[in-house]
C-alpha cells in the first residue's frame, strides 16, 4: 500500500465522481446500489461517464438501459450444421463494445486501489492488438489519467479512431494482429525512455484472467445452464493474450470432463505445430505462447484458417448472405443477432463447430465459447473487401455457407496429451525468460496447479480493497 498514491488517487476519484464496482457486482449486477441502477437508463452505453463502470458485466440489458441475464445466444443447427447446442456470450454489449474492457478492469484496478497505480502523474500503457487497449483507454478516460495505446499499424481503422476520439496517445507497431514481438520491443523503449510509466501487459497480467475466472466464468456457466443442454462437454476460446480462456479453469471446477479447446489462426499455429505466419482474424495476437495462459489445463487446440472467417464475415452481414440464410432455414431472429459476431467471434463459432464434430457431440451437449465483439468495429474491412473482390451475391453465399460454415471438418485440431501440453509450457522460455526477464525458477511455478488456485484466490480479495478505496473516496477532500 502506497498511502500518498492512495490520498491522490482517491481525491481524484471524488472529483471525477468515480466509484469502483466489485467483482461481485459484476458478477451479480443486483447488488449494485439502487442509485446508480436507477441512473444508468438515462447514460448511453458507450458514454465516457464514470457510472458506465458498472457495465463492466455480462448482463446489460439494452432494451431498459439496466441489468438483466448474461447476454448469450444459441446457434442452432441450421446455422453450424451439428446437433450439439453452441452457446456464445456476447460482448458487444459492454463499454466499448467489447469484453476486453473487463481484462483491462482486471489489470487497472487492483493496483490503483493499493497505491501502485497515480494517476495523477502516471501514464497507463496498454499494450495490445486492439481491443484491450481501447477497454484501458476507456478506464483511463474516466479516471482523468493518461492512456497509451500500443498496437499494431495494420489492425482495423475503427480502433484508431475510436482511440483517437478518447483521447488517447497512440503508438502503431509494425505488423499485424500476429506481431505481439514488435508491442514487446515498444514497452521495452518505454521502460527505457519513462521509467515512470506502468504497462499493464495482458500478456502477463494475472488480473487478466482473474477477470474472466470470476465474472466471465459465472456468466458462461449461468449460460450453460440456461441453454436447457444435459452436459457441458467443452468451452473453447481464442487465445489471445489468453485472459478469456481463464475462465475455462473456472468451468472445470464445477464440470471436471468438460475440454477447454485453445483456439488459433491456421496461418500463425503456434499451439498447433510450433509454427509462425500472418493472420486476419483481428485481436487473437501470437505466435508465443502468454505467460498467464494455463497451458496445463488446456485439452485440444483449434486451428482456424482465416478465409473462413474473413468469408463468413461477409456472409452473416451482406444482404446476399443473409437471405441465402433465410432460404436455407435459417429462423429471422437468428439472422438477426449474426451481426452480434466479429471476426474473433466467428472463429471462436468455428472452433465451437469443430470441436462438435471432432469429438462426436450429440444434442444433450453443450459448447460455449465466447462473441467477443461485433461487425461494428469490422465496417471498414467490409467496404475493402468489397473494393477487393466485387459485390457479395448469392452464388458467393451458397459456396460460403456450403464450404465454409457448414462444411467445416475435423481437419487441424490436436488433442493435448500430459507431455504436449508440457510442451507447450516449455515454449514459454523462449519469449518469457530469454526476451521479457522472466525466471526459469518462476517459469516452473506456472506448471503447478496450486499455483493458478492460488492466483485466483487472490483475486478474492480485491473487493474488500476496493470497497476500502471507495470509502477513502467518500472521505477525501475535495
Amino acid at each position: 500500500m502506497n498511502e500518498a498514491v492512495l490520498e491522490r488517487a482517491a481525491k481524484l476519484c471524488r472529483e471525477r465522481g468515480v466509484v469502483i464496482p466489485t467483482l461481485a457486482q459484476m458478477r451479480d449486477p443486483t447488488t449494485i446500489p439502487e442509485a446508480v441502477r436507477a441512473a444508468l437508463p438515462s447514460i448511453g452505453l458507450w458514454d465516457v461517464d464514470p457510472l458506465n463502470l458498472f457495465r463492466i458485466t455480462w448482463k446489460n440489458d439494452v432494451a431498459s438501459g439496466g441489468f438483466g441475464g448474461v447476454n448469450a445466444f444459441e446457434l442452432p443447427s441450421s446455422v453450424t450444421g451439428v446437433p450439439a447446442r453452441v452457446v456464445g456470450v456476447v460482448g458487444k454489449y459492454f463499454p466499448t463494445g467489447a469484453h476486453k474492457v473487463g481484462a483491462a478492469f482486471g489489470c487497472l484496478v487492483p493496483r490503483l486501489v493499493t497505491g501502485q497505480f497515480d494517476p495523477t502523474t502516471q501514464r497507463a500503457v496498454w499494450p495490445s492488438t486492439g481491443n484491450y487497449c481501447r477497454g484501458g483507454a476507456f478506464d483511463c478516460a474516466l479516471l482523468g489519467a493518461t492512456a497509451v495505446a500500443i498496437l499494431p499499424e495494420g489492425m482495423s481503422r475503427e480502433r484508431f479512431d475510436w482511440l483517437a476520439r478518447i483521447g488517447a496517445e497512440v503508438i502503431a507497431t509494425p505488423g499485424t494482429e500476429s506481431n505481439v514481438k514488435e508491442i514487446y520491443d515498444k514497452c521495452w523503449e518505454i521502460r527505457r525512455d519513462r521509467p515512470t510509466d506502468v504497462i499493464f501487459n495482458q500478456f502477463e497480467e494475472f488480473g487478466n484472467p482473474s477477470w474472466h475466472y470470476h465474472v466471465t466464468g459465472p456468466a458462461l456457466e449461468e449460460a450453460f445452464a440456461r441453454s436447457g443442454g444435459r452436459r457441458l462437454a467443452a468451452y473453447v476460446s481464442a487465445t489471445g493474450s489468453a485472459g478469456t480462456i481463464g475462465a475455462g479453469d473456472y468451468l472445470k471446477k464445477a464440470h471436471p470432463g468438460m475440454r477447454v479447446g485453445a483456439v488459433e489462426a491456421l496461418q500463425c499455429p503456434t499451439l498447433y505445430a510450433n509454427g509462425f505466419g500472418e493472420h486476419r482474424i483481428e485481436g487473437i495476437g501470437d505466435k508465443h505462447v502468454p505467460w498467464i495462459h494455463n497451458v496445463r489445463n488446456t485439452d485440444h487446440v483449434v486451428a482456424i484458417d482465416d478465409e473462413d472467417t474473413i468469408r463468413l464475415l461477409r456472409l452473416f452481414n451482406e444482404p446476399a448472405g443473409q437471405a441465402r440464410l433465410a432460404r436455407e432455414g435459417v429462423a429471422p431472429e437468428v439472422i438477426a443477432q449474426l451481426p452480434l459476431l466479429g471476426i474473433s467471434g466467428i472463429c471462436n463459432l468455428l472452433a465451437a463447430i469443430k470441436t462438435a464434430k471432432y469429438f462426436e457431440l450429440g444434442a444433450d451437449d453443450v459448447v460455449l465459447t465466447v462473441f467477443t465483439d461485433s461487425v461494428e468495429l469490422y465496417q471498414s474491412r467490409l467496404d475493402e473487401l468489397r473494393a477487393a473482390r466485387g459485390d457479395y451475391e448469392d452464388v458467393h453465399a451458397a459456396m460460403d455457407l456450403d464450404r465454409r460454415l457448414r462444411g467445416q471438418g475435423v481437419d487441424h485440431v490436436r488433442e493435448l496429451g500430459y507431455w504436449d501440453r508440457k510442451a507447450l509450457h516449455n515454449l514459454k522460455y523462449f519469449t518469457w525468460v530469454e526476451q521479457q526477464g522472466r525466471t526459469s525458477d518462476e517459469l516452473r511455478e506456472l506448471w503447478d496447479p496450486d499455483f493458478w488456485d492460488a492466483r485466483y484466490e487472490e483475486a478474492r480479495g480485491w473487493d474488500a480493497l476496493i470497497d476500502a478505496f471507495n470509502a477513502r473516496v467518500r472521505s477525501a477532500h475535495a
